[in-house]
């Protein structure tokens, strides 16, 4: 059976450093931190007092009133992701067959913050169990897709990955496959996240996972460097429309890059820390390159996991020496999490996003706020370090792992 070719007609983002695909990609070139004290609840009494919060946002300026209340954060980010991509991909609903477009969408978490307000309620009370009714149907991992379906009335495949950190790159890489094997011509695809809640922050503090530089909070994601102290926590979403290549072509959609393919692997290691060797990254990679039919030396970019932790960082870094030889050096390598923080299960989607708009514009985002050399690291290695680069770059890779041992890279192409 001949695989079919699958490609990216349509983007959507909604960020801490831009609520919309444009927004975002000029805060990424010119290196802008997310990074501010903490407004969603008083955080004074938490380690960490600052996270990657969405900006100058208002969910009543995309969903109405009504309807928003019924949506976990999760799933309006979700919802406002999807409809950005839809549009920017210019379907025609109405001559589309809607049983041939799904939604395969990943979320590491899902509905914390209602979980957390409904016990909390609960716990304040005396005892009567008095749940809203729509509890469950905002906490569930899998209510993200099912909401874009039914707003859009598509019914091909329609599932959540969890995968943690790695749930949106597992949703695409699935997303892949199925309209590789035929089972779909279009799906919408990314992941979305909302767990800056009390829950999530005191949860992550407990693990000492994240930075607690409440004295520098722009400054405190800083992959690579020699003084990070764990990662930035960060919410939103983001969405591609993944579609089979002549599909695409007979309604003369505009194609950012072919998806060409994708690795899983487990560390089988350890629930947080990364293999020390990388041993599961290095085959993730390989798998990837396999499984995309590409030379390591094709390779011009790498948006790494890159999350700003003491040991994730190196071992990533060693992996990619590892696997790609000589030419490592001569690939563009860089975390937009040092401006975006940690998206969790929506981290995989927006940096997939940053890849093809790299790809699309010939320039590589920054990796910022690198002030000191970790030795532990090749100096030799091009880390993009706090200055956009220009590189023509026609095939990119974009690494997303999870608790759990968990890996994912995936492979995009710029089309001639």
């Amino acid at each position: 059976m001949e695989l079919k070719r699958v490609v990216v007609t349509g983007m959507g983002a909604l960020t801490p450093i831009g609520n919309n695909l444009e927004a975002y990609w000029q805060a990424l070139v010119n290196g802008v931190s997310g990074a501010a004290p903490i407004t969603h609840f008083d955080a004074e009494k938490f380690k960490t007092k600052f996270a990657c919060e969405l900006k100058n946002f208002d969910v009543t300026d995309f969903i109405d009133r009504k309807e928003a209340r019924r949506l976990d954060k999760f799933s309006q980010y979700a919802m406002i992701a999807a409809d950005e991509a839809i549009i920017d991909a210019q379907l025609d609903l109405d001559k589309t067959d809607k049983s041939r477009v799904g939604v395969i969408w990943g979320a590491g978490i899902g509905g914390l913050e209602t979980f957390q307000e409904e016990v909390l309620n609960f716990a304040a009370g005396d005892g009567t169990p008095r749940f809203n009714p729509f509890f469950i149907p905002k906490m569930i991992a899998d209510i993200a897709p099912g909401n874009i379906s039914i707003k859009y009335g598509f019914m091909g495949p329609n599932f959540t990955t969890v995968s943690a950190c790695a749930s949106a790159s597992n949703a695409m890489l699935d997303a892949l496959n199925y309209i590789r094997l035929g089972y779909a011509d279009i799906i919408v695809s990314g992941g979305s996240e909302a767990a800056v809640t009390i829950a999530g922050m005191g949860g992550f503090n407990s693990m000492h996972a994240l930075s607690t530089r409440n004295d520098e909070p722009q400054t405190a994601s800083r992959p690579f460097d020699a003084t990070r102290d764990g990662f930035v926590l960060g919410e939103g979403a983001g969405a591609l429309i993944l579609e089979e290549y002549e599909h695409a072509k007979a309604r003369g959609a505009k194609i950012y890059a072919e998806f060409i393919g994708g690795g899983l692997t487990a560390d089988a290691y350890h629930l947080t820390a990364p293999h020390p060797e990388g041993l599961g990254v290095k085959s993730v990679m390989k798998k990837c390159l396999e499984n995309s039919g590409l030379k390591a030396s094709e390779v011009d970019a790498i948006n790494t996991h890159g999350t700003s932790t003491p040991l994730g960082d190196v071992a990533e870094l060693k992996a990619i020496s590892e696997v790609f030889g000589e030419h490592a050096t001569d690939i563009n390598i860089n975390s937009t999490k040092s401006m975006t923080g940690h998206l969790l299960g929506a981290a995989g989607a927006i940096e997939a996003i940053a890849s093809i708009l790299a790809m699309k514009h010939g320039i590589v985002p920054p990796t910022i706020n690198h002030t000191t050399i970790d030795e532990r690291i090749d100096p030799r290695l091009n880390l993009t370090l706090n200055k956009a680069q220009k590189r023509t770059v026609k095939v990119a890779l974009s690494n997303t792992f999870g608790f759990g041992g968990h890996n994912v890279c995936l492979a995009f192409r710029k089309l001639d």
